[in-house]
């Protein structure tokens, strides 16, 4: 993959971090809003529930952009 495409996977990952992130911070603040418009309200446990599987996607975007940045790196080189 060229140099591109990994800074492409790059901000796909931190696009991820940003959107979940935000929405586990403001599930903490109110239980009951409905994030995301909805798309994970199918996910068991309620309130708690909903909040592990955010903090969960936040930290695979957050792997997702290191490693695609350390991948960068190597391609540049």
């Amino acid at each position: 993959m060229s140099k591109g495409g990994w800074q492409g996977l790059q901000i796909v990952g931190m696009v991820i971090v940003a959107v979940f992130a935000q929405a586990s911070i403001r599930s903490l603040f109110d239980h009951s809003a409905t994030q995301l418009w909805g798309a994970f309200d199918w996910v068991p446990g309620e309130w708690g529930g909903r909040l592990l599987v955010f903090l969960l996607l936040a930290a695979a975007g957050l792997v997702l952009a290191g490693w695609a940045h350390d991948r960068g790196k190597q391609a540049a080189s």
